[in-house]
């Protein structure tokens, strides 16, 4: 017999041999906890020599388990022991450290200096005034959304709860994340998971996030129901209507809320059955081209007595969203706002490709949405609002700068109510209670503490926000633009983002006189009655 057979099988062997000579002396009591612990590790080891579907467990019996118990508890390890404060995974332990401390009210002031290395290319700042700014008040940092065709405009807060929906995230979560929003007059998206009962109990502002599957709104055949979405649409609580044509972890997946989470509640806030998954279609039924995609904006607009509406999308084909444009122009019907979500956006779960490989980052899809409306003179009738790992004040000027007029945050607040990223939101055995229907965890989350950390967040961010404007010499979020902030090229070269990006003028692209190749060519190829391309303009 090889020595390598003997070391593979030698633990597995010393355990049944202490078992079986132990037998003959088991009226010694303080052997019994040995026999019994050594008898266990035989049994295992047997069952791993007979099972099929690891190698590594018939090859090396009882010691093979090792190497998936290590396997399981990696990621903590690595989280805990191991990760650097900048090592982003997704976000990093300084990301996730900023927002513990501004949600609990804690100083997140940094002594020593900037852990950065602020001349390795891609670092980015905010240039400063020889003449600061009086510190304005952030409470003032609201922006009207809704254009000449809504007759019930928002005032909004620039920093607002992103679409996460029930069923996704726990009650207690949504209770938590709904206080927080009362408490500091911000909205809070409901996700295209509907409005529950938990959304409804605190009275926060609400954006109705209207998903493909018309949650809240369906007929029993998945259908748009404009009767039950008018007697939800018309409640005050509701602020904004959002209709989703895609979020940035997953754009043209759809969504899945696997069957083990669909609890009774949540098939009755979602008009669904039980005992299945409850599935997002990865595209809407209630429009196929742009130009009945308008319609569908004015009928909303006119079901919900006049509110805002507008859309969400992740940028993908360019053509897409011109022609979009095109439909706006044609049908004389705008959208009161547009929501830009970055690939970067977070999800309970979503295929490795889409994750990776699927869909525009959030600061080129904004970049593009905003020149294109600019180069139409339709910018100063429709707001944009920004999401995407958002969890600073830093990100939400970042986002300001080149073309938003607000932010939205989702892990940002996820992580205000507790969230520790595990990275478990689609196993229902979330640890903190906000990404589980499961009672007794979902239980750990206290909703009145969590929501006033929810509050907290909100108002320290803004503060910060506020106080980086000051030193910049501005007074408002809504004089940032590309010439305040830099980014470093190289190790010897930095540029402004008004050097770095192309912004087209008012009417460019009316006129034929689009500052560079790709606009104009896309808008040649984009189509109103069509969201696929021009085939000529194509060619």
């Amino acid at each position: 017999m090889s020595l390598s057979l003997l070391s593979r099988y030698a633990f597995f062997a010393f355990c049944v041999i202490f078992t079986l000579a132990s037998l003959p002396f088991m009226h010694h009591e303080w052997l019994w906890p040995f026999t019994a612990v050594t008898l266990a590790l035989s049994l295992l080891g047997i069952f791993d020599l007979l099972q099929g579907p690891h190698a590594v467990r018939r090859n090396y019996p009882i010691l093979g388990n090792i190497r998936y118990l290590v396997e399981a508890i990696r990621p903590e390890i690595r989280q805990y022991l191991l990760e650097s404060d900048s090592d982003a995974l997704p976000f990093s332990r300084a990301q996730r450290s900023l927002v513990y401390s501004r949600a609990k009210n804690e100083t997140a002031d940094k002594p020593f200096g900037t852990l950065i290395d602020v001349y390795e290319p891609g670092f980015e700042f905010i240039g400063h005034s020889m003449r600061p700014a009086p510190l304005t008040d952030p409470s003032s940092f609201r922006i009207t959304i809704g254009g000449p065709q809504c007759t019930q405009p928002y005032s909004a807060s620039i920093f607002n709860i992103s679409a996460m929906s029930f069923g996704s995230l726990s009650a207690n979560a949504i209770r938590a994340l709904n206080k927080g929003a009362k408490l500091g007059n911000f909205a809070h998206d409901t996700g295209e998971g509907s409005i529950s009962a938990y959304h409804r109990e605190n009275g926060g502002d609400l954006t109705w996030e209207l998903g493909s599957g018309y949650f809240g709104c369906r007929t029993s055949d998945g259908r748009f129901d404009p009767e039950r979405f008018a007697a939800q649409a018309q409640t005050p609580q509701v602020r904004m209507i959002e209709i989703k044509m895609s979020q940035g972890a997953k754009p043209g997946h759809g969504g899945i809320l696997p069957k083990h989470k669909v609890t009774p509640e949540i098939a009755e806030t979602r008009g669904v059955p039980m005992g299945e998954d409850c599935i997002s279609p990865s595209r809407h039924s209630a429009f196929s081209t742009p130009i009945e995609m308008m319609h569908f904006i004015a009928q909303l607009r006119e079901l919900s007595g006049g509110k805002p509406v507008g859309f969400k999308f992740c940028l993908g084909h360019p053509w897409e969203f011109m022609g979009i444009c095109k439909a706006m122009l044609e049908t004389g019907i705008l959208p009161d706002f547009i929501v830009i979500d970055g690939k970067e956006g977070g999800t309970g779960a979503a295929p490795v490709e889409f994750t990776d490989h699927i869909g525009a980052p959030m600061r080129e899809g904004l970049l593009f949405v905003h020149n294109t409306l600019v180069g139409l003179n339709l910018r100063d009738k429709i707001k944009l609002g920004a999401s995407g790992k958002i969890v600073s004040a830093y990100d939400i000027a970042s986002v300001l700068a080149i073309g938003a007029d607000w932010a939205n945050s989702a892990r940002g607040f996820m992580f205000a109510i507790g969230c520790i990223q595990s990275q478990s939101c689609h196993t229902n055995k979330c640890p903190t209670g906000v990404a589980t229907q499961d009672p007794l965890r979902q239980r750990a989350l206290v909703v009145p503490d969590k929501a006033q950390r929810v509050f907290q967040f909100h108002t320290n961010t803004l503060k910060a926000l506020a106080e980086m404007l000051a030193a910049a010499g501005l007074e408002h979020p809504a004089q940032l633009n590309a010439k305040h902030l830099v980014r470093r090229i190289s190790r010897t070269e930095i540029k402004l983002f008004s050097q770095l990006h192309v912004f087209l003028k008012p009417g460019e692209l009316l006129t034929g006189e689009a500052n560079g190749e790709f606009y104009s060519r896309m808008w040649q190829m984009a189509r109103a009655d069509s969201f696929e391309p021009d085939v000529i303009a194509a060619a």
